[in-house]
């Protein structure tokens, strides 16, 4: 299975080329870049450089998009573009027939003008959105094991759908009282120069932002409403928070429930959710997730606990950013899109 990754110099980038290089049914044929054409990919993920000596035999460097030659030699291309920028990639790719994981939010949203309104650009290529398939294996296996192309999800939406979903799936919470607070590391903003995200701004600092809209939401909001079909749509309060950390989620969702239930039924629904699947773990009851259990990792950890004088549950959820929310999450996709092991090259 020949793999190309079309902006490899990210860290969602990087983190690909980590889990491809030990992946034993890839073989990794370009690697691009817009900006750093002709460096060896050594100078820019050096973390990397012996495991690419031992598996290549020979230096690595980053090639221009010729979307032609790429074609030709690949048999899945990951998009690791900022938004706007990746779907004009994926217009010229998927004529091609090639399989296409795209981890840009260009095509996770089914609706253009919702698109466009949180993200203040004109869509390239809107007829694509409804050939997308929503890259989250635990509600949409078996649609990503025959999709030609996969929006893979956002880190956040990924932490709170996973955290959400039993509880909305089984009509357990009220659609309009979903509350989720969630928690980054700064590697969720991506590799780029910006005041607030150096060390110095960061380091020994904690704080909010985007309270007045984040654009994870609608992406939220759309896939828990697909889980009640002709019901009222879900609608949340989300506020993400950054942490001086380099990687890691941690969201807490709070949830009104529509019925008195108890703490044995209430994790009793997330456990027969979960139980079949190989990336997401609940843990006992009484314990609850730590992000140190879950970097560099794919898996997603979740705690429950149900606070009787409320009626309210309360769900915790930890994965790490680049790898369940990102990077490993879409591994874990090819390997569906080719008939695969879910979990080849990701234990």
């Amino acid at each position: 299975m020949k793999v190309s990754i079309i902006g490899a110099t990210g860290y969602t980038g990087g983190e690909l080329l980590r889990y491809l290089l030990k992946h034993p049914e890839a073989t990794i044929a370009h690697c691009t870049s817009q900006s750093q054409v002709g460096k060896p990919l050594s100078l820019i993920h050096p973390n990397l450089a012996h495991k690419m000596e031992l598996k290549n035999k020979k230096e690595w460097f980053l090639e221009k998009c010729d979307v032609k030659k790429i074609a030709e030699d690949s048999d899945i291309l990951f998009i690791c573009l900022p938004h706007g920028e990746a779907s004009k990639i994926v217009k010229e790719f998927y004529p091609k027939k090639i399989k296409i994981i795209d981890l840009s939010a260009d095509f996770r949203l089914r609706s253009s003008s919702l698109y466009e309104s949180w993200y203040k650009t004109k869509h390239p290529c809107p007829d694509l959105l409804k050939q997308a398939v929503y890259g989250l294996p635990e509600l949409y296996r078996k649609q990503i094991a025959k999709a030609t192309l996969v929006a893979n999800p956002g880190c956040y939406a990924t932490a709170a759908i996973l955290s959400a979903s039993p509880l909305v799936k089984n009509n357990w919470s009220n659609p309009n009282s979903l509350i989720i607070d969630a928690k980054s590391g700064v590697s969720g903003a991506g590799k780029k120069l910006e005041l607030k995200y150096l060390f110095t701004e960061t380091n020994e600092n904690f704080l909010a932002y985007a309270v007045n809209g984040h654009r994870h939401s609608p992406e939220i909001e759309q896939e828990l409403s697909n889980l009640r079909k002709d019901q009222p749509k879900i609608k949340i309060t989300f506020v993400p928070h950054l942490l001086p950390i380099h990687r890691g989620i941690l969201v807490t969702l709070y949830a009104n429930l529509t019925k008195k239930t108890s703490l044995n039924e209430l994790w009793d629904i997330y456990n027969s959710f979960y139980k079949n699947e190989p990336f997401v773990k609940v843990l006992p009851q009484g314990s609850f997730p730590e992000l140190k259990a879950v970097q560099h990792s794919n898996f997603c950890q979740i705690g429950v606990h149900l606070e009787e004088k409320t009626n309210r549950a309360i769900v915790i959820g930890a994965l790490d950013n680049l790898g369940k929310g990102a990077s490993s999450q879409a591994i874990q996709n090819m390997n569906l899109m080719f008939g695969l092991e879910e979990t080849c090259g990701l234990l």
